[in-house]
């Protein structure tokens, strides 16, 4: 997939191994922090924390799988392993479900965040109703057994158009679902804080406060992950796309000599979305400190 014909004067851009290894090493760590700060900290014990946890978990997927790939491509550059094996290309498939398995998973966790959103602006009240850990546990065995089947399939019969088909519609079907609940939801939000704000109470502005103080705040954070997401994989995937698309044609092989940026840019992914949780969520930073410092404090933070 990272190679280029010599049908094009676009030369192919060489990543030095290092920054990949780098890469996936930082977000490897990062992201296994989110997911350990979620779990021992009960302040963070939500649904939305658990789909960012989710979250967390397929950009840990995809920062292993691709170091473990790099890993792979230097030892058979080194004459160490058959490009061509049966044993090394089962290997690759696996390598690659994975792949497609966190792009997949990643979009899912998006619109399930985007769909817990919605309910805790909208349906405040009854949210915990709704919203409850059993649920979101459900949810989440949904999304990674249908992920994992999902980039099988994906995988197995990447040759058939149909599965190409299939693989762009759900990438543009949830983008456009996404993008549609986060404007809805704005656009309402900004209409209810109207009305409350037209209340003269005492009450009704504390309300309004903490309103806006609370789901749309989370709803904002999510916007900035899922922008993230966007910029990070689209190059990757519209590669996939041109593969299918028009695999000999010069223009879109000087698109394909752009790979290994695309894939930097896809695996920087896993490294920017740590960052904007501690930026966003003063819960998740204070937990982080606490943790990277071994503070005392930490003994009731984790205490059940």
């Amino acid at each position: 997939m990272n190679t280029t014909a010599n049908m094009s004067d676009c030369p192919e851009l060489k990543v030095p191994i290092p920054i990949f290894f780098t890469i996936g090493a930082v977000g490897l760590v990062e992201n296994l922090l989110v997911g350990v700060a979620v779990i021992y900290n009960r302040n963070l014990h939500s649904p939305m924390y658990c789909f960012m946890c989710s979250l967390a978990g397929f950009n840990t997927v995809a920062s292993l799988t691709k170091t473990c790939e790099t890993a792979l491509l230097v030892f058979a550059d080194e004459g160490q392993l058959k490009k061509d094996g049966f044993s090394e290309t089962k290997l690759d498939d696996v390598m690659d479900s994975l792949l497609c398995m966190s792009f997949v998973g990643s979009i899912f966790s998006f619109l399930a965040i985007a769909a817990d959103r919605y309910i805790s602006i909208f349906h405040a009240l009854r949210y915990h109703n709704i919203m409850t850990m059993r649920r979101t546990a459900g949810v989440l065995g949904i999304i990674w057994t249908t992920c994992g089947v999902s980039a099988v399939l994906m995988v197995n019969f990447y040759e058939s158009k149909f599965i190409m088909i299939c693989f762009v519609a759900l990438f543009v079907l949830s983008f456009g679902v996404i993008c549609f609940l986060y404007v809805y939801m704005f656009m309402l939000a900004r209409i209810h804080a109207r009305k409350i704000a037209s209340l003269a109470s005492c009450g009704g502005e504390k309300y309004h406060q903490r309103w806006r103080g609370g789901g749309v705040r989370g709803a904002l954070t999510l916007t900035i992950l899922f922008g993230a997401f966007v910029v990070c994989w689209a190059p990757f995937f519209f590669h996939l796309v041109i593969m299918a698309a028009c695999p000999t044609d010069p223009y879109c092989e000087c698109y394909r000599s752009l790979f290994q940026l695309h894939l930097v840019l896809m695996m920087s992914h896993a490294l920017i979305d740590p960052a904007i949780y501690a930026l966003r969520s003063t819960e998740l930073r204070h937990t982080f400190r606490k943790m990277l410092l071994c503070s005392e404090g930490m003994q009731p933070l984790f205490q059940h």
